[in-house]
């Protein structure tokens, strides 16, 4: 059965395919998608929790940057209830067809979106959701339906209000009246029209939507994402409105914002975790409680299961099977699953990736920009890595040699 909501038939579209290279080198071996968040999480989740709690049921997942780590966490759909017979999560590679044989790679969401317009077409939803796999927040996307059912509208943009409009040259702005109608609209403008942006969730009459997609092909334009052609041409039509989201919300797509939303949630600005209303549901595996040893001081910290702490924690994340041994020290930091800071080591303001090590009396970090140590890299004993570098996966940093092994980022 498809899923009904405000007595619509609705389909949700998850875009999920790309790069992020601004969360380099987060991003160079996994999907931004698949990002580890607060340890236990991964970035797709918030949106595929939204989903099931608001009962929608059919989830399409458009993919294409280094699927493999993304799919087998989404194992199907299974730790969401999306293992369906009929409906439930459908993933969609790239692919080739006889109109075009060698296959096409989207050039952004809007491109994305027309690459798969004959599906849609065929599944013939009443609502057509399209939600970024990046962002985190909690939304009911059934008061999003039904507030788009009930104003007729070609579009709903999901907005939030930026905490300064410098900010929100980032995103696509967003002007509308009283009645929610949308009367201006700039994609990532060099002059903001003030803080309200696009939360990259979008309820679209299909109709229209694909109707918009053909005209815009046929007429020459580059469709590229949806704030370049699609939106400011939905906005044209007069009938594309908001909706306001009140709650926490944060694109996590800088390694600032990225870091910014884990001390979010360290300072309790975030939103509730564990509620029973509400979960955010992930796939995980059963791992032993945390280890936090004699000795070992831990303080306003998530310390995830699996984690064995012998040396001193501030204000930091440490998530699953993570291993601090005595004398290190870990401060305004997180550490993704595997990480390891050896005895004597001192880790500040840095991201220290899965399985990446910190070997004894090494420094990285400090009190100036993030400093960020990649998946697997090692920096050896005595070598210090200092604020706003980065080492790319698999690198190692010796001493004395570190100029050659790390990067700064533009």
């Amino acid at each position: 059965m498809a899923t009904r909501i405000a007595g619509q038939k609705v389909l949700a579209i998850v875009l999920a395919g790309g790069r992020g290279s601004r969360l380099s080198p987060l991003t160079d071996e996994r999907a931004k998608p698949a990002v580890p968040f607060l340890g236990t999480y991964r970035l797709i989740d918030f949106t595929l929790s939204n989903l099931v709690n608001s009962g929608v049921q059919d989830v399409w997942v458009i993919e294409q940057y280094l699927p493999h780590g993304l799919n087998d966490h989404l194992s199907g759909g299974r730790p969401w209830d999306l293992d369906r017979t009929r409906g439930g999560l459908v993933v969609l590679p790239p692919f080739s067809s006889p109109e075009n044989e060698d296959g096409e790679f989207s050039h952004g969401n809007a491109h994305a979106l027309a690459q798969h317009a004959p599906l849609i077409r065929q599944f013939a939803p009443d609502v057509l959701l399209v939600l970024s796999a990046d962002h985190v927040y909690r939304l009911d996307y059934g008061e999003v339906i039904e507030a788009h059912v009930k104003a007729g509208a070609s579009v709903t943009m999901v907005t939030t209000d930026l905490k300064t409009e410098q900010e929100a040259t980032r995103f696509g702005n967003v002007q509308a009246g009283a009645d929610g109608r949308v009367r201006k609209f700039a994609y990532k403008p060099e002059q903001p029209l003030g803080r309200t942006v696009t939360a990259e969730v979008f309820a679209y009459n299909p109709a229209v939507l694909l109707d918009t997609l053909t005209v815009l092909q046929k007429g020459g334009q580059a469709l590229g994402d949806y704030g370049e052609e699609l939106l400011p041409a939905l906005v044209g039509r007069g009938d594309a409105h908001t909706f306001p989201l009140s709650g926490y919300w944060m694109d996590v797509g800088t390694i600032e914002a990225y870091h910014g939303a884990h001390r979010d949630f360290l300072d309790g600005r975030g939103f509730d975790l564990d509620s029973p209303e509400w979960p955010v549901i992930t796939a995980s595996i059963t791992r032993p409680p945390a280890r936090i040893e004699k000795g070992a001081e831990v303080s306003d910290s998530f310390v995830c299961g699996g984690a064995v702490v012998a040396g001193q924690v501030v204000r930091s994340v440490v998530a699953p099977n993570a291993v601090i041994e005595r004398g290190a020290v870990v401060t305004d930091s997180i550490l993704q699953p595997g990480a390891v800071v050896r005895a004597g080591a001192q880790v500040m303001r840095a991201i220290v990736d899965q399985h990446a090590t910190v070997q004894a009396d090494a420094q990285v970090g400090g009190a100036g920009g993030l400093t960020v140590i990649g998946a697997h890299a090692q920096v050896q004993s005595g070598a210090q890595v200092g604020s706003g570098l980065h080492v790319p996966p698999h690198r190692r940093v010796r001493a004395g040699q570190e100029d050659r092994a790390t990067v700064k980022p533009e």
